[in-house]
């Protein structure tokens, strides 16, 4: 049986509940998470300010991961974005901009992974605060560069940050695709947001039908309550080979 822990995780630059940016704490919880692979969203790297503190690089040399990054914006000197970190190399790297026009950058970043039971392909996405920006956004996840890419030969798995504050046009079109496959039958406490008081459901992770949950949370220590205003979403899932999309 392979099982594969997988987890989605708004750092917010690093910066916590106390007003402090401590990316060593943010450290400290995905240690705490002990995830085979991990979507971050907010993380900041160098751009114009050569001095700026590379986040990413500090997680994957810390804690012992792969890395990939995919640039959503720039500001103050550093790149902000999505970051991936994986226990295993990845196969492929591939960055997708889903900006839309007037609005802040975002991004999406498909990593793929060559696992023995097949390849996994994983999407961290993080959309945009507009209702109607997401709308666009989900439409754009669903070209032929993203989720509906020829080059796709194994299970998806698209997780991150939607900023979905009610069920619109990203939940439909993604239940559309997926079926009802985003941890709601596992986890009965899916909110993790704001993280002091959590009141959204605004992290998911969705699955093609050839992964199957063993077990799902969203992780709660003394620590992640702390770090960020989002939790950690985590899942353990059976990957049952290759789902041929």
């Amino acid at each position: 049986m392979n099982v594969l822990r997988i987890a989605t995780y708004n750092i917010h630059k690093g910066r916590g509940l106390d007003g402090r940016v401590n990316v060593a704490r943010i450290a400290d919880v995905i240690a705490e998470v002990e995830a085979d692979v991990v979507a971050l969203q907010e993380v900041a790297t160098p751009g114009d300010d050569p001095q700026a503190f590379d986040q990413l690089r500090y997680f994957a040399e810390r804690l012992g991961y792969h890395a990939a990054f995919g640039r959503a914006r720039s500001g103050r000197g550093c790149v902000y974005g999505n970051a991936t970190l994986s226990r295993r190399p990845f196969a492929s790297v591939s960055p997708l901009n889903i900006t839309v026009p007037r609005r802040t950058g975002r991004g999406a970043l498909r990593t793929d992974l060559a696992l023995d039971a097949g390849v996994l392909h994983v999407f961290n996405v993080h959309l945009g605060l507009g209702y109607l920006e997401r709308r666009d956004q989900a439409n754009r996840l669903f070209e032929d560069d993203a989720l509906k890419a020829p080059d796709l030969s194994g299970a998806r798995i698209v997780l991150g940050d939607f900023n979905e504050w009610v069920k619109g046009q990203v939940t439909k079109s993604l239940r559309r695709e997926f079926g009802l496959t985003d941890l709601e039958a596992h986890v009965p406490r899916l909110r993790a947001f704001p993280h002091g008081l959590p009141v959204l459901h605004l992290d998911h992770i969705y699955y093609d039908h050839h992964l199957r949950v063993q077990a799902a949370r969203t992780h709660r220590s003394r620590l992640a309550l702390i770090a960020s205003d989002h939790l950690p979403l985590v899942a353990d899932f059976v990957f049952e080979g290759d789902a041929g999309v």
